[in-house]
């Protein structure tokens, strides 16, 4: 009589699912899930791998089987032959460079910047950090209607608001706004110049001084008639062209826009 074939040992259990090996390549991104810390490989040290975060912050750990998480799934680094330390760089914010980096999934917490120029700024210095951490920027068009907004997006525990504000000194009409939001989900920072093309430092685009704008005139547009640019729009591309790295802004958007990335990855999962 012929048996009947009924596979693999029933009692023998589930199989496990094989943790995928990875090889410890410098600037590869992975995660240590009991620390949080995340960052790219800058080498293997015998049995334990180095791994810096984009501030330049250096941490030893351990080469364990499934000890990391790669794009959120469990991997194995393993070491690779003559494993080059210097191949990240650095990006334009001046942090450390991923090479080949795939943008992480989105985090729940967001940066929100005041218009579609900011955006654009933000981008071009930070953008690069961005995607490392998975940060999403989002352009308000003003921040007349900021508590409402906030109150419709529910901050809460990785769900968390960084709003950029141009012009934030004291007595301007966007500090009156932001003085009554208090919510330790969100954190609100700018910088003191009327408008973030002001953030762009004058030699840069060069020029000697960003032009006086008599009260009641259009930012832009008295910028632009007073240095023949043209419209504002063919004014800010001249303007962003003329900006490839950290060095090309003012420092306090520099700490302003810093913190607020801080702030969004601070208690974010996975971190």
């Amino acid at each position: 009589m012929r048996s009947v074939d009924y596979g693999r040992d029933v009692l023998a259990g589930p199989r496990r699912k094989k943790v995928p090996e990875i090889p410890a390549e410098p600037g590869l991104v992975v995660e240590d899930p009991a620390s949080g810390f995340c960052g790219a490989v800058l080498r293997v040290e015998k049995n334990n791998v180095v791994l810096e975060d984009r501030h330049g912050k250096q941490r030893l750990f351990p080469l364990r089987p499934a000890a990391f998480l790669h794009e959120g799934k469990p991997v194995t680094l393993v070491p690779v032959r003559a494993a080059a330390p210097g191949r990240t760089g650095r990006s334009a914010s001046g942090s450390v460079r991923v090479e080949g980096l795939r943008a992480r999934t989105a985090r729940g917490s967001r940066i929100w910047v005041e218009g579609l120029h900011d955006a654009e700024l933000v981008e071009r210095i930070w953008g690069h950090d961005l995607r490392v951490e998975g940060v999403v920027v989002e352009p308000l068009h003003g921040v007349d209607d900021l508590p409402g907004l906030l109150a419709e997006f529910g901050p809460g525990p990785g769900h968390r608001v960084g709003v950029l504000v141009d012009h934030l000194v004291s007595g301007s009409k966007e500090s009156r706004l932001v003085a009554g939001i208090d919510d330790p989900h969100v954190l609100i920072t700018g910088h003191p110049f009327v408008d973030i093309w002001e953030a762009v430092k004058p030699q840069a685009v060069g020029i000697a001084a960003w032009p006086r704008v008599p009260r009641g005139t259009d930012w832009k547009q008295g910028v632009c008639a007073e240095l023949g640019w043209g419209e504002p729009a063919d004014g800010w591309r001249r303007v962003l062209a003329a900006v490839s790295g950290f060095r090309d802004v003012e420092a306090p958007l520099l700490a302003a826009v810093e913190q607020l990335i801080d702030f969004v990855t601070a208690d974010s999962p996975g971190r």
